[in-house]
């Protein structure tokens, strides 16, 4: 008898990417029992288990058209993408000579600062859209951005970075798995980035 475990595998052998996530959410417990039992102590003092996992599966559903799964179960698969998640972030937070240390902190603060000037931004536009037309050219290219995605996109960044609700119960509102909302919210945020830098303005946002 085909379990609907079979049944998502075979769907994700075709290229699903619903059945993909849907497999991730199923198998969220395992996948952070995997990364839990190879992180270090010291990388779990600096990032949790659950953005790695997040992490991977924006990996997985980026590279899901190239996989072969003739070599690889999709579990196993995960579980490799998400050691390799573990190894970035791991380079990403210890293996910085102490030398450049410094311009890290600099280089992080910068583009936490130029981050925050991207959200005011966006959050102003979500918040009042009929005013960011009188606002300025900079705002008014972030609302027509804003206005190219789909309205569930919009909506899952309006709950996201006005409401501040966690992505759990924008999943509920949505009806959707907390992976998809994490998927869609990467990717559209990533859509609204590559707009602006299409038209200019982007890295005026951001200056």
């Amino acid at each position: 008898m085909t379990t609907d475990i079979e049944v998502l595998i075979e769907q994700i052998k075709k290229g699903s990417e619903p059945a993909l996530l849907e497999f991730i959410e199923a198998h969220r417990a395992p996948l952070l029992g995997f990364i839990n039992k190879n992180m270090s102590d010291g990388l779990k003092s600096k990032v949790e288990a659950a953005d790695i996992l997040q992490e991977a599966s924006i990996n997985a559903v980026e590279s899901l058209e190239k996989m072969d799964f003739e070599q690889k179960t999709p579990f196993n698969w995960l579980c490799h993408l998400s050691e390799r998640k573990i190894i970035d972030n791991h380079r990403k937070f210890f293996q910085v000579q102490k030398r450049a240390a410094g311009r890290e902190v600099n280089q992080r603060a910068d583009e936490a600062g130029a981050g925050q000037g991207f959200m005011d931004l966006l959050i102003a536009s979500i918040t009042s859209p009929s005013q960011a037309f009188a606002r300025g050219a900079k705002e008014m290219k972030l609302l027509l951005a804003l206005e190219s995605l789909p309205e569930e996109n919009r909506e899952a960044i309006r709950l996201k970075y006005v409401e501040a609700l966690p992505t759990k119960e924008i999943a509920a509102q949505l009806n959707k798995s907390d992976v998809a909302v994490r998927v869609m919210i990467s990717r559209s945020m990533a859509k609204l980035q590559e707009i602006l830098k299409n038209e200019d303005e982007f890295k005026s946002l951001l200056g």
